[in-house]
């Protein structure tokens, strides 16, 4: 570009032939002061600005007698010259024979308008026995007649009281008088409704949005067990474990988190159960956590847990309600949040991730022998590919002669050092594990078998790789698979590779290295101030055995110590009275 060209362009405006957009920062809108109210507050609290009024907003805003001011308050909240699927119904309300302005609010779609028809609105504007009742504004509420004299007791008719015990016929309608407990309810599916000269708003319970039914458990699958699994809905969730624990000690308590999306979560122990600095726990974590959405219960698994920066998972997550209703019958701690089919369970020790919810529907010995094999499978998919290293480029000597030749003539066409070739592998490995996750379903598995069959014959073909280092590769896949949680064999699948570089820079020194390590941190983790490897560290009594192998059934007479739950006992000593009758 030649200096006439650049001073053209940098003194002479010409329009642009393409459309160039740029985003600029967010100014800072002005807003008026309120006399009653500093800078600083206004600017916590938030502003609501009209053209005849500054209303500042405020967690504690309480309910204008005026339905006027109420409607405008409402409408600028909502934006509802905007939103097109807020719903404002004005009418005239009918009580005691006298006519007052009312409106409802609430927002399209998440709301059952047949209850909203039949019972708000029906027995509000028709004329009926009960709206039409004209008496004194006083109202007699107790009788006495005592030596042939009469006593009364009257009492003034409160109009808010009257609506909501006569006017109302709905199973779950409440008094609001602040409007932050309004919006909450709004948009969870609820109505509201505000009448003229009243400071109360009622909150009526119209839920009626669509959610999925009950299903079969997706990846929590079991032979001899429960075929339920929780749903997005929170009240149904809870009520999966309202039926299975059938007990009035379950306690559900209901936490918001998240200052903007005000997520439900609900905390479920058992409060004769339970230690009480457990549940104190986690509802403190739950309600200092300072964000202003969470979607999810991945993350507030994240937000809450001992070490966030560990790979190791360190509360459960589970599908199955049946699950979920034993750990709390153990002494747990469960936390619903409302969107997601995954509850999660305080505190998660790293045997509980090795356990399967199969174990419990088996017999003890069998459940014993797939308990093995797991950790068997957990070794294998973490250690095999390091130890292959180690031994192929640093400690051929441990190699028997006769092995180690077959070894060398099967690499002899292969060009790529032993590193390169089982990295080759392993990427491949997990880019195909990877591609079956994402793909749809019913081409996941075609996927996975044609990815390994033929990606793998291939490689062997073109001497990219050498046979032994396929089945050590497929072996270890195979081994990654027995491990039932998720998290876990996330945690397994990646340290793999630190093994296999560890390997193969300083052979079975830099394995033992990385293995002292990883003891030590496992040893120092805490899951909810409860050890990681519990119970096998610390020994606490007589429980060692507790968590890691199963015992009879007969001979589960106490909860896990490490718990320090309130009730140590759940079951007699004699559990099979049938059988030793004489000894009950």
């Amino acid at each position: 570009m030649d200096i006439r060209e650049f001073l053209r362009r940098s003194f002479i405006y010409r329009e642009p032939e393409e459309y160039d957009f740029s985003l600029k920062p967010h100014e800072k809108e002005t807003v008026k002061k309120h006399p009653d109210f500093s800078e600083e507050e206004m600017e916590q609290n938030g502003n609501y600005v009209s053209d005849t009024k500054v209303l500042e907003y405020t967690e504690e805003k309480k309910i204008f007698p005026s339905i006027e001011v109420n409607l405008e308050y409402l409408k600028t909240r909502y934006n509802s010259l905007v939103n097109s699927d807020v719903v404002i119904r004005e009418f005239n309300l009918t009580a005691r024979n006298k006519q007052f302005k009312a409106f409802l609010f609430y927002i399209d779609g998440m709301v059952d308008t047949k209850q909203i028809n039949d019972f708000v609105l029906k027995p509000l504007m028709l004329r009926n026995s009960a709206n039409t009742y004209a008496d004194t504004e006083n109202q007699i509420i107790s009788e006495a007649v005592t030596n042939n004299i009469t006593v009364r007791k009257i009492k003034k008719v409160d109009m808010a009281e009257y609506i909501y015990n006569c006017l109302i016929p709905q199973n779950d309608v409440k008094k609001r008088t602040e409007f932050s407990e309004i919006f909450n309810s709004i948009n969870s599916g609820n109505c509201a409704l505000f009448i003229d000269t009243l400071e109360v708003c009622f909150d009526i319970d119209v839920k009626g949005f669509k959610q999925r039914s009950i299903e079969n458990p997706k990846n929590e699958i079991v032979v001899r067990g429960s075929q339920e699994a929780f749903t997005e809905a929170i009240r149904t969730n809870t009520s999966l474990l309202r039926r299975i624990v059938n007990n009035e000690n379950l306690m559900i308590e209901n936490i918001e988190v998240g200052s903007v999306s005000k997520t439900k979560c609900a905390v479920c122990y058992m409060k004769n159960i339970a230690n009480n600095d457990l549940v104190a726990e986690v509802r403190y974590r739950l309600n200092n956590i300072k964000v202003d959405y969470v979607l999810s219960s991945g993350q507030i698994e994240q937000l809450i847990e001992d070490a966030p920066k560990s790979l190791l998972p360190q509360m459960i997550a589970t599908e199955r309600p049946d699950r979920a209703a034993d750990l709390i019958l153990e002494g747990r701690v469960v936390i619903i949040t409302n969107g997601v089919p995954y509850v999660l369970i305080a505190p998660g020790l790293l045997f509980d991730f090795l356990a399967s919810p199969e174990d419990l529907n088996l017999k003890y010995q069998f459940s014993n022998f797939f308990k093995a094999l797991r950790f068997l499978g957990l070794l294998i998919a973490i250690f095999l590919p390091g130890v292959y290293m180690a031994i192929a480029t640093v400690h051929s000597e441990f190699i028997p002669t006769e092995l180690l030749l077959v070894i060398m003539g099967s690499r002899q066409s292969v060009p790529f050092p032993v590193f390169f070739e089982i990295l080759i592998m392993e990427v491949s490995l997990e880019l195909i594990r990877e591609a079956g996750v994402r793909v749809p379903t019913p081409l996941g598995q075609t996927i996975g078998i044609v990815g390994a069959l033929v990606l793998g014959q291939a490689a062997v073909d073109a001497s990219i790789v050498s046979p032994i280092l396929i089945i050590i590769v497929a072996f270890t896949g195979i081994a990654s698979f027995t491990i039932p949680d998720f998290s876990l064999g996330l945690y397994c699948r990646l340290t793999r590779f630190l093994y296999i570089i560890l390997g193969y820079l300083f052979g079975f020194v830099g394995i033992a290295f990385g293995l002292f390590i990883n003891l030590v941190v496992v040893c120092n983790m805490k899951s909810f101030g409860v050890s990681y490897l519990a119970p096998l560290l610390p020994n606490v009594g007589n429980q060692t055995k507790l968590g890691l192998f199963l015992v009879a059934p007969w001979k589960r007479e106490s909860r896990a110590a490490f718990l320090a739950t309130k009730k140590e006992k759940k079951e007699q000593h004699i559990s099979m009275a049938w059988k030793y009758p004489k000894k009950t």
